[in-house]
C-alpha cells in the first residue's frame, strides 16, 4: 500500500468518524401520529428528539415565536347596554354560538359564547374562549331606590326625597290596583298625591305628631299639633302604596315596583320609610325578558345559567 493510499484512507476514516459523531448528537424532528388519541389534535404532532440527552422536546414554543396572527379568536368583550350586547353577538356569532343568562340578584349577567363546543368532533378552535358579556349595569335612579329601601328618614329628609324622585313615581293601572290594593288592604297614591304629601310634611316639620287612625278607605292619618300660623291643623291623609317606575339598567326598559309607605311615631316626631315589594323578583323578570330579547334578535339558543368556566 502506497503512502498516498494510506493517507487517503486515514482522511476518509477521520471524515467518517466526524460524520458519525455529528449525527450522534444532531437533534431530529419526528412526526407523531395522533390517530386514536381523541379530538382536538392535529393529525401529526412534530416533536424534537435530542440524541445527546436522549429526550423528546416540544417544538410548540419555538413554532409560536414565528406566529404572525392569533391561533384563535379569544377574549371577553364587555357590553354596557343590551343593544350593544346584541350588536356584538350578531357581528361575531356563527351557527353554533349560544347565549347564557344568570338572572338572579346580585350579579345578573348575559354571556354569549361565540365559539361554543359542538360535541366530540369539535374543531380545535372551539374552546369557549371567545365571549361577549353584559353585566346589566344599574342606573343611579334604581340604585337610589334600592339603597333607600327600609331606610328611616326624618320628616324633612323624606319630603325632600319624594321631591327629588318625583319623575320616577307612576300612576298604578287598573290591574295593579286590583292586585296590590287587595293584597295589602291599602290605597294607592298617585304621583300628585305623593308630592302633595311631601309638601304637607314640609309644612308640619316643627309640629308635634299623634298616632294616626285607619280610615274606611284603607288610608291612614296622622294628626299634627301646629306650632306656627297659617295652617289649619287638619289630619294629614297617608296613602299606603305607591308605584315606582324606573329603568333598572342603563338604556333599559322601565321596571314597575310597588312600594308600601310606612311611618313610625316616636314621641312627638315621625320617622318615614318605604318598602319595595319583592323588587328582586321584578329585576329577575327584566333580566329574563332581556335574555329572551337577545335570543330573538340573534337567533341563537338561550340557556338559564352560566357557561363552563
Amino acid at each position: 500500500m502506497t503512502k498516498e493510499i494510506a493517507a487517503s484512507l486515514d482522511a476518509h476514516g477521520i471524515e467518517l468518524i466526524e460524520k458519525l459523531a455529528t449525527e450522534a448528537v444532531k437533534p431530529e424532528i419526528l412526526l407523531i401520529d395522533t390517530a386514536g388519541l381523541g379530538g382536538g389534535l392535529p393529525a401529526v404532532v412534530p416533536v424534537g428528539f435530542d440524541r445527546k440527552a436522549q429526550a423528546f422536546k416540544s417544538l410548540k414554543d419555538k413554532i409560536e415565536e414565528y406566529r404572525i396572527g392569533p391561533a384563535r379568536r379569544q377574549g371577553v368583550a364587555k357590553a354596557d347596554t343590551l343593544k350593544a350586547f346584541i350588536d356584538l353577538v350578531n357581528r361575531h356569532k356563527d351557527s353554533h354560538s349560544v347565549l347564557f343568562g344568570k338572572t338572579s340578584w346580585p350579579q345578573p349577567k348575559l354571556t354569549a359564547v361565540i365559539d361554543y363546543h359542538i360535541g366530540a368532533a369539535d374543531a380545535a378552535d372551539r374552546v369557549g374562549a371567545h365571549r361577549v358579556d353584559y353585566a346589566f349595569p344599574l342606573t343611579d335612579e334604581f340604585k337610589a331606590w334600592v339603597n333607600g329601601d327600609k331606610k328611616q328618614f326624618d320628616q324633612v329628609e323624606f319630603a325632600a326625597y319624594l321631591e327629588e324622585h318625583a319623575a320616577e313615581l307612576a300612576e298604578a293601572d287598573t290591574l295593579e290596583k286590583q292586585m296590590y290594593e287587595g293584597l295589602f288592604r291599602e290605597a294607592f297614591a298617585s304621583p300628585t298625591e305623593l308630592i302633595s304629601l311631601s309638601r304637607q310634611l314640609e309644612v308640619h316639620v316643627t309640629s308635634s305628631a299623634k298616632q294616626g287612625v285607619r280610615l274606611s278607605s284603607g288610608e291612614r292619618t296622622i294628626e299634627f299639633s301646629e306650632q306656627h300660623q297659617g295652617v289649619n291643623g287638619e289630619p294629614v291623609v297617608i296613602p299606603g302604596i305607591f308605584m315606582v317606575s324606573v329603568p333598572a339598567f342603563v338604556d333599559g326598559a322601565l321596571v314597575r315596583i310597588p312600594a308600601r309607605l310606612r311611618y313610625r311615631v316616636s314621641g312627638q316626631s315621625v320617622k318615614w320609610f318605604y318598602q319595595l315589594y319583592r323588587w328582586e323578583s321584578f329585576l329577575r323578570d327584566a333580566v329574563e325578558a332581556a335574555l329572551a330579547k337577545a335570543g330573538d334578535e340573534t337567533a341563537l339558543p338561550t340557556f338559564d345559567g352560566a357557561p363552563e368556566a
